[in-house]
C-alpha cells in the first residue's frame, strides 16, 4: 500500500483543517492510501517535517495557506528525490491555489489532492533559498494582504498603497542595478516583483496570460519610483489597464534569472513571508523542480 503524509495547520483559515481532517482522512483512505496525519506545530515546522520524512513517502498533502505550502514545499527541496505534493488549501488569500484550477467544494478539493495527477511546475531560487511563486520588495509588500476588496482589481492593492499625490513623499524608494535576461534596469525603483502566479495578495497579477508554471521563465515587474502626481497617475493607469508604455516607469518582462544590486539593505517577500533584508539579491529559476498535484 502507497503511503501519504497529510501535514495540516490546525490554525490557518480560522481552524479549517481541524474541522477537515476526519473527512480529508478517510478520502485518503478510501483512495488507496495508508496516512500519517501530522499538525504543525509553529513556523517552519512543515518544512522540518517534510525534509525529514518527507522522502519516506510516496505523497505528501499539505492544508493550510499559502505559508503551509511554502514551507512543505520548501523542505521537500532539501531531499534529492521528491514526493508529488497535494494542497487543501485553507488561508486567507490562497494566491498559488488560483494557478491549480483546483475545484470548488472542499470534497472535490480533497479528490484531486488524494488522486489527482501531479505536474512539474517551476520553483525560485533567492540568495539559495526556495520560493514557490512571488518574490518581492518595496512599497506594495508591507501592506495586509486584507485589503478591503473593493481596492481588489487589477493592482487595486498597489493603488490603495499610493493613493494620492499626497503621499510620495512618504513612499520608500531604491537606486538599483538590476541585471536580467534581457539587459540592465537602472534608477529608483519603488516596488519589484518575480513571480510564477497569475495572482498576487488576491488579485490577478500584470500579465497572466503569460504564465505558464513550469515554462522555466518568471515573470517580473519593475516600478520606477514617480517625480510628481502625473507620473503617479500614469503609473497606476498602465498597471489597470496592463498595459505597460516601453520606456515608461513600469517595466514588465520574462527572465530565467536576476540579480538587484542595492546601496542599502531592502528588505524582501518570499511567498509573502519575510525573506532577509539583503544589499544584493540573486534570483533564479530552478526549472519544473517539484510536482503539484492540479485540477482540470
Amino acid at each position: 500500500m502507497k503511503k501519504l503524509l497529510y501535514i495540516y495547520n490546525p490554525h490557518a483559515g480560522k481552524g479549517m483543517a481541524n474541522k477537515w481532517l476526519g473527512q480529508a482522512l478517510d478520502c485518503f483512505t478510501r483512495a488507496g492510501w495508508l496516512v500519517t496525519a501530522y499538525p504543525t506545530q509553529g513556523r517552519d515546522d512543515a518544512r522540518r517535517i517534510a525534509a525529514e520524512v518527507g522522502g519516506t513517502f510516496d505523497r505528501v498533502v499539505c492544508c493550510g495557506g499559502d505559508g503551509t505550502l511554502h514551507e512543505t514545499v520548501s523542505g521537500l527541496m532539501e531531499l534529492p528525490e521528491r514526493p508529488p505534493v497535494g494542497y487543501l488549501p485553507t488561508g486567507t488569500t490562497n494566491d498559488f491555489a488560483r494557478n491549480l484550477h483546483l475545484p470548488r467544494s472542499v470534497g472535490a478539493k480533497m479528490e484531486t489532492a488524494a488522486a489527482g495527477v501531479p505536474r512539474a511546475v517551476d520553483l525560485g531560487r533567492f540568495n539559495g533559498a526556495p520560493f514557490l511563486y512571488v518574490a518581492a520588495f518595496g512599497a506594495f509588500t508591507d501592506v495586509s494582504y486584507d485589503t478591503p476588496q473593493s481596492f481588489k482589481n487589477v493592482f487595486g492593492h498597489l493603488a490603495y498603497v499610493l493613493e494620492g499625490a499626497t503621499r510620495l513623499a512618504s513612499l520608500p524608494r531604491y537606486r538599483l542595478r538590476v541585471e536580467h535576461d534581457g539587459g540592465v534596469e537602472e534608477g529608483e525603483f519603488l516596488y519589484g516583483m518575480v513571480s510564477n502566479t497569475v495572482s498576487v495578495g488576491g488579485f490577478r497579477s500584470v500579465d497572466a496570460k503569460a504564465v505558464k508554471l513550469d515554462d522555466g521563465m518568471f515573470e517580473t515587474v519593475l516600478i520606477r519610483f514617480p517625480q510628481n502626481a502625473a507620473q503617479l497617475q500614469s503609473i497606476l493607469a498602465a498597471l489597470v489597464q496592463m498595459s505597460p508604455t516601453p520606456g515608461g516607469a513600469v517595466t514588465v518582462f520574462q527572465t530565467t534569472h536576476l540579480t538587484f544590486q542595492c546601496a542599502q539593505e531592502m528588505a524582501w517577500t518570499l511567498d509573502g513571508e519575510f525573506g532577509g533584508a539583503p544589499r544584493e539579491a540573486r534570483i533564479e529559476v530552478l526549472p519544473r523542480a517539484v510536482e503539484i498535484v492540479h485540477g482540470k
